[in-house]
C-alpha cells in the first residue's frame, strides 16, 4: 500500500529548515534529517495535511504554501511544498523530533548535517535527499522564475 505524505521545504535567508527525526527504529528514516510534514489523514488534501503537521510539529501557522513537485516510489507518494519561513528559528517550538536547524545548500549537499543538541553529524533522510537533488537542478522556486 502506498502512503501519501506532504513535506515542507522552508527557506529563510538562504537556509533550509530541517527536522532531526527521532531514533525510533519503527519510523521512517530514524535518526536522519528530514523535512517537517507527514502523512495525509483520510479526506485531507496534501496542503491541509502539511498545514496541520506544521502546527503539530513546530507550532507554526504557514502563509502561502506553493506546491513544488511530487515524487513516488512503491512505498509512498510525497508531495513537496516550497515556501519561505517567515519567522526566525527561535520563534518555532520543536514539538516532534530531536532537533531542528537551518542548513545551507552547501551543508545539505555534504549529505550530513550537524545537530547542536546531539553534538554529532547525522545523515539526510531519502525524502530530503530527493528535495536536495531537485534544488540542484532547479534552485529557484516556481513563483520566482515566473517573475524574471
Amino acid at each position: 500500500m502506498t502512503v501519501a505524505v506532504a513535506l515542507a521545504m522552508l527557506e529563510r535567508q538562504g537556509h533550509w529548515l530541517l527536522q532531526l527525526r527521532d531514533d525510533i527504529p519503527t519510523i521512517v528514516a530514524p535518526g536522519c534529517w528530514g523535512l517537517f510534514g507527514g502523512h495525509l489523514d483520510p479526506g485531507e488534501t496534501p496542503e491541509q495535511a502539511l498545514r496541520r503537521e506544521l502546527l503539530e510539529e513546530i507550532a507554526w501557522v504557514a502563509g502561502e504554501l506553493p506546491r513544488w513537485f511530487s515524487d513516488s516510489n512503491p512505498q509512498r507518494r510525497a508531495h513537496f511544498f516550497r515556501a519561505s519561513l517567515t519567522v526566525p528559528l527561535e520563534a518555532l517550538h520543536l514539538l516532534e523530533g530531536q532537533d531542528m536547524v537551518l542548513a545551507s545548500l552547501e551543508a545539505l549537499r555534504s549529505g550530513q548535517i550537524w545537530s547542536p543538541r546531539l553534538g554529532q553529524r547525522r545523515p539526510l533522510a531519502p525524502s530530503l535527499q530527493c528535495a536536495v537533488a531537485r534544488l540542484r537542478s532547479n534552485p529557484m522556486p516556481p513563483h520566482s522564475r515566473s517573475s524574471r
